[in-house]
């Protein structure tokens, strides 16, 4: 175990990898001010204004300082990976392939930062990227148990006919949910309406998921930190714009509040975090008219901070606990 030992007491050190603009890390170092716990906070859009040195062993072996501060590898007893932001390269590079070069450059220290970092993070970045795979999180559900609607990843239009043909059908994204450009928007859930031959070319630009459209007494976030679980319902179906997806509209008053889970849907939970390798994981559910819960996907690296919020949550508490509980695992 990696820890920090100065006499008999084990002093704790946290790396916070994001961005300045992360309010919910903002609540994790809240969080570590009231107890008094050492951090440092790397903002990584900040990289490029700081001095960084990186041997090839042992694994500790690296430093970066910045603003009159310095983190060594050895100081690290754990670390939480938020919203890493892309570093930005001087005004004085103004090339525009020097540009490109020294943004590579950055990006790939960072990953090797990361790598080194493995065992105590809360969550890995290579865990975050593998779990983000939509059709292994249903893949798994199914395996756990878990109620999963019935569903397709396809842009064949005949594939979404299978779903459509039995019943009312919901689309989403299969990773990427905003469209960049002049204006930049979000791919909301969607329903699907009647379906056209003319409609076969646009459906295979790209694969989406298609899935059946479950009746909704209310949505379901259940954020799971180590072995804590907390379940909120949310009231979407209480306000027409947030029926289908209840991210749309932005909705003030949309009410949350605390649930609790059956005990062996908590097991699903907690399994299915574990099995994706994981320490933190946001999974959204609905719950159908008559109590039953459907899994819909699980956000490897999913905000919390307005649940914490709404409901009262200690969801900063709990994720300080994780990251000070397992500072460091067998590596």
């Amino acid at each position: 175990r990696l820890q920090v030992v100065t006499g008999n007491e084990v002093v704790v050190m946290l790396l916070l990898v994001t961005n300045r603009r992360d309010i919910t890390m903002d609540y994790v170092v809240a969080e570590l001010r009231r107890r008094e716990m050492p951090y440092f906070r790397l903002n990584t859009e900040l990289l490029p204004q700081a001095l960084c040195s990186m041997a090839s062993h042992p694994r500790s072996a690296w430093t970066i300082s910045f603003a009159g501060r310095q983190i060594c590898g050895d100081d690290i007893t754990g670390a939480y990976f938020r919203r890493p932001g892309a570093p930005v390269i001087p005004d004085s590079v103004q090339n525009a392939g020097e540009r490109a070069y020294v943004a590579a450059e950055w990006s790939s220290f960072l990953k090797s930062l990361y790598n080194r970092l493995e065992g105590l993070w809360l969550n890995s970045p290579n865990a975050i990227f593998a779990a983000e795979d939509k059709p292994l999180q249903l893949m798994l559900a199914q395996e756990l148990g878990f109620n999963v609607p019935a569903v397709m990843v396809t842009n064949d239009i005949s594939s979404v006919r299978i779903v459509t043909d039995v019943s009312q059908a919901v689309c989403k994204p299969l990773r990427q949910a905003v469209l960049t450009g002049d204006t930049e928007r979000v791919i909301f859930t969607s329903r699907i309406g009647n379906l056209e031959e003319g409609n076969s070319e646009s459906i295979a630009l790209a694969p989406f998921i298609v899935q059946k459209e479950i009746l909704k007494k209310y949505d379901v976030r259940v954020t799971v930190v180590g072995q804590q679980i907390f379940a909120t319902a949310i009231w979407s179906q209480e306000h027409t714009e947030t029926e289908v997806d209840w991210r749309q509209g932005s909705r003030p008053d949309l009410r949350h509040e605390k649930i609790i889970l059956a005990p062996a849907v908590q097991q699903q939970c907690l399994a299915l975090v574990a099995k994706l390798g994981l320490r933190y994981g946001a999974i959204d559910f609905v719950c159908d008219r008559e109590g039953v819960l459907w899994f819909l996907e699980i956000n490897p690296n999913g905000q919390w901070a307005w649940i914490e919020n709404l409901t009262g949550y200690p969801i900063a508490s709990a994720i300080v606990d994780e990251l000070t509980s397992c500072t460091a695992h067998d590596m």
